[in-house]
């Protein structure tokens, strides 16, 4: 019986939008192409005169063009399927109903325990259960308490006996599951431009304009430009329209395990529709 090995790198934005919340994404590779590809693009990152952490925040009209250049050499290992990235939102249109104390308390993790189950298809990547699959879990800081993360930890690496992975061989160690610094993570750091990205466009807030201002933000122009090429990127992997805003279509289950880029709109079992405007596309 063989053995595999995968990493996912995990990160979370913030859970505020005007429209869109509760963002989350992932990186998954092969655990043996971590180093290999981490390399590559760091050496990228010196090539365009990055010193330091790369991030969504961070962009600037000086070094808008180099952010560019960045995640589309990023998306070049992403297309050729060596990297794995999931986007997770929720829509302010669904309002969860019948949430306790527990739920608003816990919610970080609960839609973090969600995402990691249900956004990459894992249950898809091990056909008739022959090899054992190791998955470890890379995720950004988290912002709680040390009981509560060793808690989440626990409940993560129990995923093997949920009926979604039982008899499946796919394990989550429980010491395989790590906080990180992602300044010293590239491929942590690409995740995150993609994220702020989505984040960014679909709440609108690409088109703000600074108070007593009919033009937008030197800042903003920058970030738009930068998420236009991310963008171009998706579009041309699925070769057909791909809407943003709402979960991405599949063809076939394991469609959640192959496909090179997904979107997830979260929407909770128990929910209702709320007056909004639509997504944009």
């Amino acid at each position: 019986m063989a053995k595999k090995y995968f990493t996912i790198y995990c990160d979370e934005s913030s859970h505020k939008g005007d429209k869109f919340a509760n963002f989350y994404g992932g990186a998954l590779l092969k655990t043996q192409d971590q180093e290999p590809i981490a390399d590559l693009l760091n050496a990228k990152k010196a090539e365009l005169g990055f010193r330091s952490e790369i991030k969504w925040t961070n962009i600037t009209k000086q070094d808008a063009d180099r952010y560019i250049e960045f995640v589309k050499y990023y998306f070049h290992f992403i297309s050729s399927g060596r990297i794995k990235i999931r986007i997770m939102f929720s829509s302010k249109r669904v309002e969860a109903t019948g949430l306790d104390s527990f739920h608003h308390q816990n919610r970080y993790f609960l839609l973090y325990y969600e995402f990691i189950k249900h956004a990459f298809g894992l249950q898809y990547c091990n056909p008739d259960s022959i090899d054992r699959v190791f998955v470890t879990l890379l995720l950004d800081e988290i912002p709680d308490t040390k009981a509560k993360k060793a808690q989440f930890r626990g409940r993560i690496s129990s995923l093997e006996n949920t009926p979604t992975f039982h008899g499946r061989n796919i394990f989550f160690p429980r010491h395989s599951i790590a906080e990180i610094d992602s300044s010293k993570h590239v491929i942590q750091q690409g995740l995150d431009i993609i994220l702020g990205s989505m984040q960014f466009k679909l709440n609108g807030w690409n088109l703000k304009k600074p108070e007593g201002s009919t033009r937008r933000g030197k800042r903003t122009l920058a970030k738009d430009r930068v998420y236009k090429a991310i963008n171009s990127e998706i579009q041309s992997i699925y070769k057909r329209p791909f809407n943003i805003g709402i979960s991405t279509g599949i063809r076939t289950p394991n469609g959640r395990w192959f496909d090179p880029y997904r979107h997830w709109q979260f929407i909770p079992t128990n929910s209702r529709t709320v007056t909004a405007p639509p997504p944009p596309t």
